[in-house]
């Protein structure tokens, strides 16, 4: 089969786009390419990180790119800090070997090793440096296994994360939020929240510093967030799916973009006499 990729045009129309001088910016973490990635998978991750750019721009943020799958990459502990938050998108599976899982499991899809050595580092020092970060979907399952978790391979039964064989691959999920979390803070309305999954690993064991924020029915777990960190979160699901709810989705990623800017203005306090905080020259579009 052969292996597509999304092309970064297609992902965020720059026409008539300009961002506010005073927009945080904000490195949108996902492969272009992975292997496997046939058709399903190529319009799935077009259309996913696409409207992931178009909420961060709604949002009032300024997203760049960062190709975690790309043959030239930055460094990433420079990525991961030059920018005022990081989003991790989803993709294709983590390799089993950073978690301990001996041989490839069943229905194992997209491994990219070096993509996971990269993202693993810049999420490393984003934790270090207490960055705002949101993971989604394998960027959750990254957060885990880079505080030391362990993820569920593959699982059997999946039917209330995914579809079956020949149903959409994307299904509707109920979640459980738990009290006293940054999801909790921002879907005030009730415990219950019905997301959009399509996945068949899942966070196993929870990585040390995390905290569980959100469950399925089953118990699988749906989000964490690092305990001694201001905001990292990582939700198992696709809040970008544009087939899922539009007010949850403005909702998540306008909670995360305002944690951002608080971060970007306190940066600015700090610069005081020496000038305005602009963006990061590495990132700059």
């Amino acid at each position: 089969m052969t292996t597509l990729a999304v092309d970064p045009r297609d992902l965020a129309p720059e026409e008539g786009y300009e961002p506010a001088t005073d927009a945080p910016t904000i490195g949108v973490v996902v492969s272009l390419t992975f292997p496997q990635m046939g058709e399903e998978a190529h319009e799935l991750m077009t259309r996913f990180t696409r409207t992931a750019f178009a909420e961060l721009r709604a949002a009032g943020a300024h997203p760049i790119l960062i190709d975690s799958a790309a043959a030239q990459k930055p460094d990433p502990v420079e990525a991961a800090l030059a920018p005022d938050g990081l989003v991790f998108l989803g993709g294709g599976d983590v390799d089993g070997a950073l978690y301990g899982q001996p041989s490839l499991a069943t229905n194992t899809f997209g491994v990219d090793r070096r993509a996971d050595d990269f993202c693993l580092a810049m999420l490393t020092a984003a934790i270090e440096a207490d960055r705002t970060v949101f993971a989604i979907c394998r960027g959750s399952q990254l957060l885990n296994v880079a505080l030391g978790g362990t993820l569920v391979p593959d699982l059997q039964p999946s039917d209330l994360h995914r579809g079956g064989p020949g149903q959409p691959m994307f299904v509707n999920e109920e979640v459980v939020l738990h009290a006293g979390s940054h999801l909790s803070d921002i879907f005030t309305g009730s415990d219950l929240l019905t997301v959009r999954s399509g996945h068949h690993q899942a966070v196993d064991r929870v990585g040390d510093r995390l905290r569980v924020t959100a469950t399925a029915h089953d118990g699988i777990v749906e989000a964490t967030e690092v305990v001694d960190r201001s905001w990292i979160v990582g939700v198992q699901w696709h809040p970008e799916d544009d087939h899922g709810s539009a007010a949850d989705r403005v909702a998540l990623f306008g909670a995360f973009v305002e944690q951002c800017r608080m971060r970007r203005s306190v940066a600015r306090e700090r610069v005081g006499s020496a000038g305005a905080v602009g963006r990061p020259a590495e990132l700059r579009g």
